[in-house]
């Protein structure tokens, strides 16, 4: 049977409690450990498909197709588990499946409440990751102690260890102790509050992660343990830190991993924790340095990129190089000069999106990647824009756009399918406009075959690849043959040669534009081929561009 930490949060949200369950996992597979980690949301969404980048951040989609919370991303950047549907799980998923189970009578004309049938519902969700040899379940309760929505979940924590054993269950709350700066001291109150407010529901922390800007005094953490009726070495500081990946170091160094493995009576070695060690050297010291232009309509909220920052950051890792972000507004880049913003960057990505809002800027973009010859990576939309610039600008097709901006354009170079071959599932699959998101999308993991001599070959450095999808709309294949005869390369398509996946362009340093959402699928410890290749390339050019003269590319900027 497998162990669970609950991790709950407290005083103030956006402390971390992603990256907290994320590292926990990192620091217990690095004891030899295997875990899977799950999110609880308390809002009535059915998952995040529909809510706003600027609201709630990215998206980000599981290798089955599930549309789920961004802090699942971390879950597997700093481990190896492989998320699926049943890793997040929200307020309105739960009530929907209660309500659905009381419409086929399943309840037996029982009076439906929150307990025990909301609760009942959430703990099968959470012991349902009980599988597959997992050792310990690490669960994320989202939202701040206090929500009034949070409620219903909290219970369920409570009940848990009723069904499994006092001594299977850990909770872990995190707060935070901030530093006044008037009065020169770090204040524990909040910190004492929070677990007053999360012992009243019922749950009696195990341990405590600090978040602090700081370094806790020893006299600091007695004091918290003192009042918050726990163990002085279950108070564990969790001080800022200049790279997220530092987080396991930082919690192993207090102590954490050790505190879980005494509870759960793990006889293990101490974790293994090279591979973290040389990532944060590497972003702490790294060789070279690269500027990278992120052409996006969602930047008001750096979340909604949240993936592809981190991947870029991988990228950077495998080639001992720190990436610098250029945040542009494509809107911007409708409205004035593009040189003013692009004389200074050693790459240019086009991310995702979805409507027509800054959709010129992107295009404008892409056309001053390729004209200029500067290393050029377009992700889903980012691939579309690119094919359509290619279309306008190169083949003289000036009508050429896409069937999601313009319904009535004359040249759909990017446009909705009817039906397509799923080789997940060995069917056809009909787009439906009826359906509950206003069209079927093409959601997960979907294979793609590279062709040979090619950026995406050589990156990926196999001939037959499986990447995650979030898209609706998918380039026409009536316009193949021309843009091919004029440059373009389709290197990357599915198995039967209908849908493109990747496109490339003949004479140019690297310009590559994919269908699919690779940065969903980069860690650390295993960046993707394709930001690899990328940020390869910007370094590459940079250098071409500025011969070293003996100087390394880090001294050239200074």
């Amino acid at each position: 049977m497998a162990k669970y930490i609950f991790l709950t949060g407290g005083v103030v949200s956006s402390l971390g409690k992603g990256i907290a369950a994320s590292a926990i996992g990192a620091l217990l597979e690095a004891r030899g450990l295997k875990v899977t980690l799950q999110k609880l949301d308390p809002y009535i969404n059915l998952d995040p498909g529909t809510l706003s980048p600027f609201q709630h951040g990215e998206v980000y989609v599981t290798e089955d197709g599930t549309e789920t919370d961004l802090d699942l991303g971390h879950y597997e950047r700093f481990t190896h588990v492989q998320s699926t549907q049943k890793n997040n799980y929200t307020t309105g998923k739960i009530y929907f499946n209660v309500i659905k189970k009381e419409r086929l009578g399943h309840y037996l004309g029982q009076t439906v409440q929150v307990v025990p049938h909301i609760t009942d519902e959430i703990k099968s969700a959470i012991r349902s990751l009980d599988c597959d040899g997992v050792d310990v379940v690490i669960v994320e309760i989202g939202g701040t102690i206090g929500d009034i929505e949070s409620l219903p979940f909290l219970e369920a924590i409570r009940q848990i260890p009723y069904d499994v054993g006092r001594e299977n269950a850990m909770y872990f709350h995190l707060t935070l102790v901030p530093y006044i700066g008037s009065a020169g001291e770090l204040k524990s109150k909040p910190t004492q509050h929070s677990v007053k407010e999360l012992r009243e529901i019922g749950i009696q922390p195990d341990a405590l992660l600090c978040r602090s800007d700081r370094e806790i005094p020893q006299e600091m953490k007695k004091k918290i343990a003192l009042h918050c009726n726990i163990e002085e070495e279950s108070v564990i500081g969790a001080i800022d830190v200049e790279t997220i990946y530092e987080v396991p170091l930082v919690l192993h160094r207090e102590g954490l991993d050790t505190l879980i493995a005494k509870k759960f009576k793990f006889n293990t070695d101490p974790p293994k924790l090279d591979v973290w060690h040389n990532v944060v050297k590497t972003i702490k010291n790294p060789s070279n340095e690269v500027t990278i232009a992120m052409v996006g309509k969602y930047i008001g909220l750096r979340d909604a990129y949240k993936s592809l920052i981190e991947s870029l950051i991988h990228g950077g890792i495998a080639n001992d190089a720190s990436v610098n972000f250029k945040w542009l507004d494509s809107e911007e880049l409708e409205k004035h000069e593009i040189d003013e913003y692009m004389s200074d960057v050693d790459g240019i990505l086009v991310p995702g999106g979805f409507g027509i809002r800054g959709i010129e800027g992107k295009i404008r973009a892409v056309q001053y990647a390729r004209e200029k010859k500067i290393p050029y990576f377009g992700i889903c939309l980012g691939m579309q824009c690119a094919v359509i610039e290619f279309a306008r600008n190169v083949c003289g097709i000036t009508g050429a756009n896409s069937s999601e901006f313009d319904t009535e354009c004359t040249e759909p170079i990017i446009y909705l399918m009817e039906q397509w071959f799923d080789f997940k599932t060995n069917t056809v699959q009909k787009r439906s406009m009826e359906s509950e998101k206003g069209g079927t999308m093409r959601l997960g993991g979907y294979p793609c075959l590279l062709q040979e001599s090619s950026n995406a070959k050589d990156a990926y450095k196999k001939a037959e690849i499986t990447e995650r999808h979030r898209h609706r709309y998918e380039f026409n294949n009536n316009y193949r043959e021309i843009l091919q005869s004029k440059g373009m390369r389709f290197s990357g398509l599915s198995p039967d040669g209908k849908l493109v996946e990747i496109v490339e362009l003949t004479g140019h340093p690297w310009f590559l534009g994919c269908q699919f959402h690779p940065e969903f699928k980069s860690r650390p410890t295993e960046p993707h081929p394709l930001f690899k290749a990328f940020i390869s390339s910007a370094i590459r050019e940079k250098r071409s561009l500025f011969p070293t003269h003996g100087m390394t590319a880090l001294e050239q900027r200074r």
